[in-house]
């Protein structure tokens, strides 16, 4: 069995460019969370109004699915926001997954929202996944990183980690 790291965080903490660097890195598949989304999913957020947790738990689950199958085939990377400690219970339920944890000030996050396009997220829905965000607990097996840091940098100390809890599984 192969771990699979989920690259976790709110809108706008660069889940997508550092797993991109990561999967590069650990030479692994890359998977984005918003490709798992139905499309009244992405239609509910693009018009502003948050997810409830029941949109969100058969995304979860094609997300975990996805996870189980690297866990068998290699090892893989995944962004999503991951934000409840029952959705990351999910994903990592029965497969070695570690989560990175991109996390930053409110103000950075709205400022990159503000300035990425093309993205259906409105950072409208900021606060509310802040409000929904659950950081990691103890015992989970992950690490926060500060993005104020630059991608590569945030990608090389996931890496270190992955490695870290790795060496440590049976």
């Amino acid at each position: 069995m192969h771990s699979v790291v989920v690259v976790m965080g709110v809108a706008g903490s660069g889940k997508t460019t550092v797993a991109t660097l990561l999967a590069e890195q650990l030479q692994v598949p890359l998977a984005e969370a918003d490709e798992f989304h139905p499309a009244a999913n992405i239609a509910k957020m693009s018009a502003g109004t948050p997810l409830t947790d029941e949109d969100r738990w058969p995304w979860l689950d094609a997300i975990a699915d996805w996870i189980r199958e690297r866990a068998h085939n290699g090892g893989g990377v995944v962004t999503c926001s991951a934000l409840k400690r029952s959705y990351r219970d999910l994903l990592g339920r029965d497969e070695r997954v570690f989560f990175v944890h991109l996390n930053g000030s409110r103000e950075l996050l709205a400022d990159r929202m503000r300035g990425r396009s093309g993205h259906f997220m409105p950072v409208s829905l900021l606060d509310s996944q802040l409000a929904d965000l659950e950081p990691l607990a103890e015992g989970e097996p992950g690490l926060e990183l500060d993005i104020t840091d630059p991608p590569d940098q945030l990608a090389a100390a996931a890496a270190r980690g992955l490695a870290e809890f790795e060496g440590a599984q049976p």
